[in-house]
């Protein structure tokens, strides 16, 4: 993945269509009307699913803390996570079907993970200190600084629009935040009618119901990718750099192998997602999947690559129905719309700028990107946004319209050190790294081949999308992440190794 050169840094009610119209004007959001129904076309009868809100519900992530964590307790912690994750789901649409007032909604989701978060401390305590503070991750808060203010405001007057340096910067980097600043010199003027795609961005939408508004996406979250300025370049190889490259054909998910499970984060957990994933490579991948089933199962990749890749889904709201309008991890959970299939799908895994890279080991997992960077900041967010034919440009915290003839892209440029031990960590994130400024891995990791994810969409002139994310994310562009497990045989990972090491390409 190239690297940039800044750091990281129609609606069917009537109220939604205005408000969407002042924020074409006056950098508002799209998703604050009290009353607005998130219902799509009422001629197809599809359900109500989240109202509007004025706000989104933001919580401390504890996954995120927990680095030391027990091998025998992971399993239950791991269980605890994810029902923190399904009490915020519920919470927030409690709040935005107005079921109870705020301060209510709040008090009791205090409640409930004052009760989980006691479960993790009493799990991890029986084979280690447990650890301290978790109490003081109960309390969740209301969030309104989204649209115009943007999450991780830094650099309001960037005009890149996209501020990160391609993921290579590892887990303290300072992803894209000027992209949603007041003053972004990129959103401004592309948020309107006149612009290519300009449907996409609220009063004028062509889509017939909006799809997702009651939670996203905003107007704000889509800029003119024309007029953002190049901000990416190819990394200098040194001496001794490894050159090469592999690709695994595994096709688009033509068979439309989906699911709502998270099998790294959630395991042994029905949707814990909480919203829908692609799949291309191993076909049998679920929450309830372990090493051994996965290598019994069969690929979609040409070459025996048994390895799992899957992203979230892209929706356009054209007021199609698909078939989980009315379940979790789909409508329920404010995931509405046409999910599209994408028009392509490259992965490649290519070397080091510095030097030789070494096989992964089998099994080993990796997550890039944040699926709640909206809320949690853009310390881990990994997302890349662009079009077809302007890929010299990376956007993070804004969808890209792109020019008739232009396809939307999405890429992922994974983390490519490894800590030589594990093929896992509590947090799914500390076991692998990304590559310093110089290309070279810290003290401790060794290089290995990064896989580079490039997905490439055929979005309709004129319609809304978004990816799928968990409800109170607002389907920002910033939550997009991608997730692997490899699965490849030692001898294909051999192939792969040798491929990239000798300057060859293969595959």
């Amino acid at each position: 993945m190239r690297q940039q050169t800044h750091k990281r840094g129609r609606f069917t009610n009537k109220t939604v269509a205005i408000v969407a119209a002042l924020a074409l004007g006056g950098g508002g959001a799209a998703i604050i009307a009290a009353n607005a129904s998130a219902s799509g076309d009422k001629s197809s009868g599809e359900e109500r699913t989240l109202s509007a809100t004025a706000g989104t519900i933001s919580c401390p992530d504890v996954g995120q803390k927990l680095n030391a964590v027990p091998r025998q307790a992971r399993t239950e912690v791991d269980r605890n996570l994810a029902e923190l994750d399904s009490q915020v789901a519920k919470a927030y649409q409690r709040m935005a079907n107005k079921e109870a007032g705020t301060d209510s909604v709040l008090t009791t989701l205090q409640q409930q993970r004052t009760a989980t978060l006691d479960r993790i401390g009493t799990a991890i305590g029986r084979s280690a200190q447990r650890p301290a503070g978790l109490e003081q991750m109960s309390a969740c808060k209301m969030q309104t600084n989204f649209a115009g203010k943007g999450r991780g405001g830094r650099g309001g007057n960037q005009q890149q629009g996209g501020g990160q340096q391609g993921g290579q910067q590892g887990g303290n980097q300072q992803q894209g935040g000027g992209q949603q600043g007041g003053n972004n010199n990129q959103g401004g003027g592309q948020q309107g009618g006149n612009q290519q795609g300009g449907g996409q961005q609220g009063g004028n939408n062509q889509g017939g119901n909006g799809g997702q508004q009651g939670n996203g996406p905003s107007p704000d979250d889509f800029v003119d990718i024309t007029k953002v300025q190049p901000n990416v370049k190819e990394p200098d190889n040194q001496g001794g750099a490894s050159t090469g490259s592999f690709v695994s054909e595994c096709g688009v998910n033509e068979q439309g192998i989906r699911n709502t499970d998270n099998v790294i984060v959630a395991p042994g957990v029905g949707n814990g997602a909480h919203h829908t994933h692609d799949y291309v490579g191993n076909k049998t991948t679920n929450a309830n999947s372990t090493n051994d089933s996965l290598a019994a199962g069969e690929t979609t990749c040409t070459n025996g690559d048994q390895s799992t890749y899957y992203w979230p889904v892209v929706r356009v709201q054209d007021g199609t129905q698909e078939k989980d309008a009315n379940q979790l991890g789909g409508g329920l959970e404010g995931n509405v719309g046409k999910i599209l299939t994408p028009k392509s799908s490259t992965i490649e895994f290519k070397g080091s700028p510095v030097g030789k890279v070494t096989a992964m080991p089998r099994f080993l997992r990796i997550i890039t990107g944040d699926a709640k960077a909206f809320t949690n900041g853009t310390a881990n967010a990994n997302a890349h946004w662009s079009c077809t034919g302007f890929e010299d440009r990376q956007l993070t915290d804004k969808y890209p319209i792109c020019p008739q003839g232009s396809d939307v892209v999405r890429s992922f440029a994974f983390q490519s050190c490894w800590d030589g031990k594990n093929i896992d960590s509590a947090n799914h994130r500390d076991h692998v790294a990304f590559a310093q400024e110089d290309g070279s891995c810290a003290n401790g990791f060794q290089a290995i081949p990064q896989l580079v994810n490039k997905i490439t969409y055929e979005v309709p002139a004129g319609q809304t999308y978004a990816v799928d994310g968990f409800p109170e994310q607002l389907h920002k562009p910033i939550t997009d992440h991608d997730d692997f497990i490899n699965v490849m045989s030692d001898q294909l990972m051999n192939q792969a190794v040798q491929c990239i090491n000798s300057g060859q390409k293969c595959g």
